[in-house]
């Protein structure tokens, strides 16, 4: 009995362990199934669903700094641009009933705003999102500061920042004021770009800033939402800012003239720089190519890339080694074979011109005789050429300037160790300016440092750098050659540029009675890819300064390729520079320094000064003053004593009056009513007017007066 009881017991223990056992096994078959559903079978969904769920900071890109003219005008910026979601179920409108009540409202508003969509198809967008349980569904892309200020106001997004569920991603977006002015200096930074272009890539490390972050969420669908509506977890610093010496007047100035001149002759692309002497800051570049339509657009900068043959400029530096090494002087007689010469086994050399035999080396570089240059260059330096190209090399022609902005073309300046150097060819044709490659501007920067009294200086285009308003950095020129010649032969080259313009190639283009300019025409012969020379493609050019007694600025105007008039240098560059020049002698102050013209009265009492008349009249009679005309005083022997004199007003077509001393009113009278154009500066009583009374301006024309 006892026995059966104990096998009882036993089997009900063995029972509950083989069912303990049991369901342990149930259970871990269980785990190990559903692991397999979730790993395997329901693997992607979850997965989705993790990455659904995952948050990551995202880059926030700095707003950019700003690039400015010389007076502080913008010439690039960024403007901040908004990119509008909604979270449609964020608390204020999570009860359906509030949605619906002003949804239709919403989109009433929007489509006020934005009439690409009509009100019926923003309802639907929005609804439809609704339904679909959106989170951050997208409203609009490239929403204005202006645009969203109205938008914060409008039904549900009025309810508040959290509530109404507008959420803003803002963005920076980069804008040129003045559109294509200097656009291909102010340049432009893509990441897809390799290479950086003008100002902006160039000195992107300032003007980039710091980047911030935001915390953003995967949400489902793959698309990524801010987790804090928008706002940055690191807010971005922006950058600092860039000024130029870009003067946007100047730049207008430029752009207009050089383009004018290549629709005229329709070339194929030209450009000019305008340079101030003394800094070596550049005010004006600009560079036009002639698109398939005919058109003109800024596409390269040819001012600073292309180094090609520069033709008779380049005479500039020849005639200043063969006189600083006392080779010649400015009344050394030459030769020049009626303008052809044969050089034994070497090329023949023609002019333009063809009736100088017997002239002066003044007179050869007036007339820019090529066979006169080449035949004194043989003739000093065909045994020992190492002394000429030396002398070229002190002037750093064979060096890049070092420029701010990237892109610069590379010189090639030959010595007789090149491996195309030719005995016979090279030598003479070097004399003026071929068998070389050197860029517009480091061809200016020659002629500038004759200007400046010798010191040779790299042209800049920026000239500080500025982070919230305090200045970074002060950028100066870098002296290449602190003496490019001797003072002696600097006086002399100088007569000599001048010469072309008063009695050479330039007298009947670019002399103006107002001012001097001193410089050099070039029309050099170009090879046109792969036609060669034998194509007959010209290219243009004239590089001075002026006021040649004071220089004050330096330009160089470059025309390749003149289809259609005429190909000569001072007829196609030559009408560019006198332009430019004109206005900016017209405009500044500090140039223009003609004597005014004084209209003296006949009596020693005060005399009025011109203005409106019929106001002075009205003065004169409210004060009991008897007016007493200039040509009816003393002259005639009437008494002054009781009465002033004035002097009625006069105009002489195209001569601009005398105003320093008046009031704006006054001033602006009678340069208007005598047919100019008048910007003013300052208040107060004129001190300076930017063209002096007596000049001979046309009409139209514009004067700067300073009030002070």
């Amino acid at each position: 009995m006892q026995r059966r009881y104990r096998m009882s017991i036993r089997r009900n223990i063995l029972i509950r362990v083989y069912l303990a056992f049991g369901l342990i096994l149930v259970f871990a078959g269980a785990v190990i199934i559903q692991l397999y559903r979730v790993q395997v079978v329901q693997g992607r969904k979850w997965q989705a669903m993790s990455k659904s769920m995952s948050t990551q900071f995202q880059t926030v890109e700095a707003a950019r700094g700003n690039i400015f003219s010389v007076d502080m005008s913008l010439l690039a910026t960024s403007v901040p641009e908004y990119e509008l979601h909604m979270d449609m179920f964020a608390g204020g409108i999570a009860d359906e009933h509030v949605f619906n009540e002003k949804v239709d409202s919403l989109a009433m508003k929007m489509a006020q705003l934005y009439p690409d969509r009509s009100e019926r198809e923003y309802s639907r967008m929005l609804r439809d999102a609704r339904r679909d349980g959106s989170r951050y569904q997208l409203i609009r892309r490239r929403v204005t500061y202006q645009e969203l200020k109205q938008i914060r106001k409008f039904p549900i997004f009025n309810l508040g920042k959290y509530k109404g569920g507008l959420i803003i991603v803002e963005q920076n977006k980069r804008v040129l004021p003045f559109r294509s002015l200097a656009a291909r200096t102010i340049g432009y930074k893509n990441d897809n770009v390799k290479n950086a272009v003008g100002l902006e890539g160039a000195y992107a490390s300032y003007i980039q800033g710091e980047n911030g972050k935001r915390l953003m969420q995967r949400i489902a669908g793959g698309t990524w939402m801010p987790v804090n509506n928008g706002e940055e977890e690191i807010a971005p610093k922006e950058g600092a800012d860039i000024i130029s010496t870009i003067d946007v007047n100047l730049q207008d100035v430029a752009q207009d003239a050089l383009k004018k001149q290549l629709i005229k002759n329709q070339a194929d692309h030209g450009c000019v720089v305008l340079m101030e002497v003394a800094t070596g800051e550049i005010r004006a570049i600009a560079n036009f190519t002639r698109t398939k339509d005919g058109d003109y657009q800024e596409k390269l900068n040819y001012a600073i890339s292309d180094a090609a043959d520069p033709g008779s400029t380049f005479k500039l530096a020849t005639y200043m080694t063969l006189l600083d090494q006392h080779k010649v002087d400015t009344n050394t007689i030459v030769n020049a074979e009626g303008g052809k010469y044969k050089f034994p086994k070497g090329p023949t050399i023609t002019d333009t011109e063809h009736d100088n035999y017997e002239i002066t080396v003044k007179r050869a570089l007036e007339e820019s005789s090529n066979v006169a240059a080449a035949k004194l260059v043989y003739q000093h330096y065909a045994n020992n050429p190492s002394e000429f190209t030396d002398k070229l090399y002190s002037y750093h022609l064979n060096e890049k300037l070092q420029l701010q902005i990237p892109g610069e073309g590379s010189p090639v300046v030959k010595n007789p160790q090149s491996r195309s150097w030719n005995k016979y060819y090279t030598l003479p044709e070097m004399a003026y300016g071929y068998e070389m490659k050197i860029t517009p501007l480091q061809m200016l920067a020659l002629y500038n440092a004759v200007a400046n009294n010798g010191k040779m200086i790299a042209p800049i285009l920026v000239k500080e750098i500025r982070r919230l308003g305090n200045t970074v950095e002060q950028i100066q020129a870098r002296v290449i050659n602190e003496k490019v010649c001797s003072d002696a032969t600097l006086g002399k080259v100088r007569s000599m540029l001048e010469g072309v313009v008063t009695e050479g190639t330039g007298k009947n283009v670019i002399k103006n009675p107002l001012y001097t300019v001193a410089g050099k025409t070039g029309t050099a012969q170009i090879a046109n890819n792969a036609k060669g020379y034998g194509a007959k493609t010209y290219q243009a050019s004239f590089c001075g300064y002026f006021p040649a007694n004071h220089p004050k600025y330096s330009m160089i105007v470059v025309i390749n390729h003149p289809t259609q008039g005429d190909y000569l240098a001072a007829k196609v560059a030559g009408p560019v520079f006198r332009e430019i020049a004109d206005r900016v002698y017209a405009s500044d102050l500090d140039i223009n320094q003609a004597a005014p013209v004084h209209y003296v009265g006949n009596t020693n009492l005060p005399q009025i000064k011109k203005g409106n008349v019929k106001a002075l009249k009205q003065v004169y009679n409210r004060l009991g003053v008897k007016p007493l005309y200039a040509s009816n005083t003393a002259a005639s022997g009437v008494d002054t004593s009781n009465g002033i004199p004035y002097e009625e007003i006069t105009y002489k077509s195209g001569v601009v009056p005398a105003v320093k001393g008046m009031g704006l009113s006054d001033a602006l009278f009678l340069l208007g009513n005598a047919g100019y154009k008048v910007t003013v500066r300052g208040s107060g009583s004129v001190i300076n007017q930017s063209v002096a009374g007596g000049s001979i301006v046309p009409k139209g024309s514009k004067i700067l007066i300073e009030l002070e």
